[in-house]
């Protein structure tokens, strides 16, 4: 899911840019405006979440590296903007440090596994999961497919950005200047990849993670209601005596 620098064009990343500048200014201020305070400490926990899971990656024919995120499971936990926070935070740690991730490709990378995976993941998660108890069986499966699904996305999200570079980006003879494979090679790596192995890895973990979250402390849920953990009376709807 990481785009080094040198893969996508200036067309592309200054675009990918312009487009976060204003979703980070806004996650930042819905961080700090409806995350509740006990929920805030988790904020930290989440960013080391995402970046540890996310220096476990395994490199992709096309020119990119195919890993989990966590991000659908922050996103779940902590709400989407707030997953947006947390996982940026992560990526330009690695970009900077560790140099997982280019700096012109910053941008991309937070767009991609900051931004569509928790938004993908979490929407899953509440159209699966519906108004079912906050610990049963269903959101459970809910929260593992979502995170399945955000991560399938994104991956296809980089593989379209970086096969359109030759397309976008080339010199006069049609020789390209960045990303040197179209879109025929890129996305069906991205997505025969993670679709195939890295999507199951972050399915599992965001399953398992939410299960015990869900049934410990639910309290932290960004949407947890009281009444989310209650499971129906065997007599409801019976004729009152």
């Amino acid at each position: 899911m990481h785009i080094p620098d040198g893969y996508l064009g200036p067309i592309t990343f200054v675009i990918m840019y312009l487009i976060m500048i204003p979703i980070w200014l806004y996650a930042g201020y819905w961080v700090q405006k409806s995350l509740r305070t006990r929920q805030v400490p988790y904020l930290a926990l989440a960013a080391a979440f995402s970046f540890v899971i996310m220096m476990f990656n395994v490199p992709v024919p096309g020119g990119s590296s195919g890993h989990a995120v966590g991000s659908a499971l922050v996103a779940i936990i902590l709400g989407p903007w707030a997953a947006v926070v947390t996982t940026s935070v992560a990526l330009l740690i690695q970009c900077l440090i560790f140099g997982d991730g280019g700096v012109t490709a910053f941008g991309a990378n937070c767009f991609n596994m900051g931004t569509v995976i928790p938004f993908v993941g979490y929407y899953t998660y509440k159209l699966l999961s519906g108004n079912s108890p906050i610990a049963s069986n269903l959101r459970i499966a809910a929260a593992a497919i979502g995170g399945y699904a955000g991560l399938s996305v994104a991956a296809g999200v980089a593989g379209f950005e970086m096969g359109i570079q030759p397309i976008l980006e080339h010199t006069a003879a049609g020789v390209p200047l960045y990303m040197p494979y179209g879109l025929n090679v890129t996305v069906p790596a991205m997505l025969i990849d993670h679709m195939g192995f890295f999507s199951w890895v972050e399915l599992i973990i965001t399953g398992l993670a939410f299960a015990y979250i869900a049934r410990n402390n639910p309290e932290i849920i960004f949407d947890y209601k009281s009444g989310n953990d209650k499971k129906p009376d065997a007599g409801q709807g019976a004729a009152p005596a």
